[in-house]
């Protein structure tokens, strides 16, 4: 399918001064700013910042970003799952997930982390995606928010369903390893039936084994 990316902009005020929060940016702009050194969840900075700028070259890879001036604050990746995840076993073509979602930890609680998902989805073009996420508590700052991980994981809940992201059963043994982890995606209102019964089918893969 052709991966069309409308780009959006919107500004946020915080107590550190006015961020813009856009996307999807194009591998070029990204090179040109810098990557913000409290950006360390998922690797070093400059690794991740590479990381990103690789997704944004991508027919279907998207890059929202939050920044001060030229400073990467936070992102949102969204992509096709990891070849290694048995998300990609069935190449759904409208399928993407929202792969990691990163704020420097001065600018949470301000908004822009909900800012990321808005831009994310002003796009009409979303309509036809199927987009999920997997969270697992592993991935989760619990010590840099001091929260415990059924409050973060309350937190979550209501960041991500204010896009209209559900919860949605799997029999993923790494979901199911924690009852804190789960599975939630938001369908498109022009995705079909067929797009459907074959993320089902990747949800319970046990249940369609033979």
């Amino acid at each position: 399918m052709e991966h069309k990316k409308t780009f959006y902009s919107i500004e946020k005020e915080t107590e550190h001064g006015t961020v813009i929060v856009e996307g999807p940016v194009s591998p070029e702009d990204l090179a040109n700013y810098t990557f913000h050194e409290g950006l360390v969840a998922f690797r070093l900075p400059k690794q991740q910042h590479e990381a990103i700028i690789g997704i944004a070259k991508l027919d279907e890879g998207r890059i929202i970003i939050i920044r001060n001036g030229s400073v990467i604050v936070g992102y949102v990746t969204y992509l096709y799952p990891d070849p290694q995840e048995r998300w990609a076993e069935d190449r759904i073509p409208n399928m993407i997930e929202l792969g990691a979602i990163e704020v420097v930890k001065e600018y949470r609680g301000t908004g822009v982390g909900k800012a990321l998902l808005e831009v994310s989805f002003m796009g009409d073009e979303m309509e036809d995606y199927l987009v999920m996420t997997t969270e697992y508590y592993w991935h989760w700052d619990l010590k840099g928010t001091g929260l415990n991980v059924w409050d973060y994981r309350k937190m979550m809940e209501r960041m991500m369903s204010s896009q209209g992201f559900e919860y949605y059963a799997t029999d993923d043994p790494e979901i199911t390893s924690h009852p804190a982890n789960c599975l939630m995606a938001r369908v498109g209102a022009r995705v079909e039936q067929d797009t459907m019964e074959r993320f089902d089918k990747l949800r319970f893969a046990s249940r369609f084994m033979y």
